[in-house]
């Protein structure tokens, strides 16, 4: 599968899925005016690149500074598709949240919740 690289803009976040390196992350603001034209293809990736794949290191980073309600189902679905990976494979999820910001830590804190299989790391970081 070709890697896929997409450079953030004002309303949709920087994507850099290498599938090679099995490496992947979202970056910057998500409220795309079609979600899932914008998602779709991303999941489908991975949908297909998770398939087949047993014991391998999976890494997976949100750097994101904002997100819609529509992105937040994406999301929740995302993080199903990453803990059923954690079956045959050591995923780690990283999300990263800005300091001071309690909306996307409480958020993060959240999506971790959910996962039962994959390792989950919640971080304070400055994002640029």
């Amino acid at each position: 599968m070709d890697n896929i690289s997409i450079e953030q803009s004002e309303r949709a976040p920087g994507v850099d899925f290498n599938f090679e390196n099995s490496t992947f992350s979202l970056k910057g603001e998500s409220y795309p005016e079609d979600v899932t034209a914008f998602y779709g293809p991303l999941l489908d990736g991975l949908e297909k690149h998770f398939e087949d794949l047993k014991g391998t290191k999976v890494s997976f980073t949100f750097d994101l500074v904002y997100f819609n309600s529509s992105t937040a189902k994406i999301l929740m679905g995302l993080f199903d598709m990453l803990d059923e990976a954690a079956e045959d494979n050591d995923v780690t999820v990283t999300w990263n949240y800005e300091v001071d910001d309690d909306n996307m830590e409480e958020m993060g804190e959240e999506f971790g919740e959910d996962l039962e299989k994959a390792t989950f790391i919640l971080n304070e970081v400055a994002i640029p």
